[in-house]
């Protein structure tokens, strides 16, 4: 799988390397966010909406839409006024979550 590549379990989302369509579960919709994020936009760089829009355009058309999909999920974050975005550092995609239930985590090996 190359730095672009989508995971075998996005696949059926691409075709060609480019977006054909979205998932409506919450659950794949943002495994497809992470990918795009992790793959397109690099965390030391800030871009200008143009930027964001024309980047996306390289893997589907609406660009406004996964631009927003992206923020909703705070893997982008903007300005206030939104002359600059920026891959979020503090949820970034690159790390595991952590697990939703405390209590379900693992404690550390003795």
């Amino acid at each position: 799988m190359s730095a672009h590549e989508p995971p075998a379990d996005l696949a059926a989302f691409f075709s060609d390397g480019r977006l054909v369509s979205v998932p409506r579960r919450p659950a794949r919709r943002t495994a497809l966010l992470e990918h795009l994020v992790r793959t397109l936009f690099d965390p030391e760089h800030p871009y200008t909406e143009r930027e964001v829009n024309e980047t996306l355009l390289t893997v589907h058309s609406d660009s406004a839409m996964l631009r927003r999909y992206l923020v909703e999920a705070r893997l982008l974050t903007r300005t206030r006024d939104g002359s600059s975005y920026r891959r979020a550092v503090a949820d970034d995609c690159d790390t595991p979550a952590a697990p939703a239930d405390p209590a379900s985590a693992q404690p550390p090996a003795a």
